[in-house]
């Protein structure tokens, strides 16, 4: 992991100078970064990027960036990005309550029951393949898990038509941070966060009120298990650590 991070400083000095980059000057950035390194050192990695074809030499000017390593070091800052975005997904979660949140879903599942029933009720075939769309994008594709997990209650929402519903359904969601909170708790506990989405779909496009609501209770009651679920992980983790 240290040797990951050293490969990634360099990469990213390398691609954000405006002129080649000699040894000495790359093993300074890595100092600066916090890398305690020798020049030895320094010059291994060097070696090492340039037999990865990620860096290339220009003469004795220093080296530049390939296409491949431009294209490596992308996916290292994503790598980068996810994994901030995770550690502070975790930090906010462990500052929650866990009452509060469940709370939360027991008001969510009286109102969205209800939504998910007028829904299928409501639904035209515009808004069907519509909401299929925004369903299989979710299946398909674990990036922007938490929009689209917005996307999709949202657009429920908006086919039920109720604004008294859509209303008290704000006021309840209006915390920005709860559905990326909820999502991060059913990545941990391994479930699946888009399964649940599909069943309503079917039943609100089938127009079956009856199983929409169905549908959505149990997606609802799956996210409190979860919580629970979390929380009872998160505890006995704890009582390890403190034995």
């Amino acid at each position: 992991m240290e040797e990951k991070q050293q490969l990634y400083c360099l990469l990213k000095f390398i691609g954000e100078s405006d002129n080649p980059v000699g040894s000495g000057s790359a093993c300074l950035a890595l100092c600066n970064a916090g890398h305690q390194v020798s020049e030895a050192t320094c010059g291994r990695l060097l070696r090492e990027l340039d037999e990865r074809g990620l860096t290339e030499k220009i003469g004795f000017k220093g080296r530049v960036l390939t296409s491949a390593g431009r294209d490596y070091l992308h996916t290292l800052v994503q790598e980068k990005k996810r994994y901030q975005f995770s550690q502070q997904l975790a930090k906010l979660v462990r500052s929650r309550n866990k009452e509060e949140l469940l709370d939360i879903l027991v008001a969510r599942k009286a109102i969205e029951r209800e939504l998910a029933r007028l829904a299928a009720l409501k639904i035209n075939n515009e808004q069907c393949r519509s909401l299929e769309r925004t369903v299989n994008l979710s299946l398909n594709s674990d990036q922007n898990v938490e929009e689209s997990d917005l996307s999709f209650h949202n657009a429920i929402t908006e086919i039920a038509g109720n604004r008294v519903l859509k209303a008290a359904l704000n006021l309840i969601r209006q915390d920005a941070q709860l559905s990326p909170v909820l999502v991060y708790i059913r990545r941990q506990v391994h479930s699946k966060v888009f399964a649940d989405h599909f069943q309503i779909f079917k039943a609100v496009a089938s127009r079956n009120p009856d199983a929409a609501e169905k549908a959505m209770v149990e997606h609802i009651e799956n996210l409190i298990v979860d919580v629970n679920k979390y929380w009872s992980h998160v505890h006995s983790g704890e009582e390890a650590e403190n034995s």
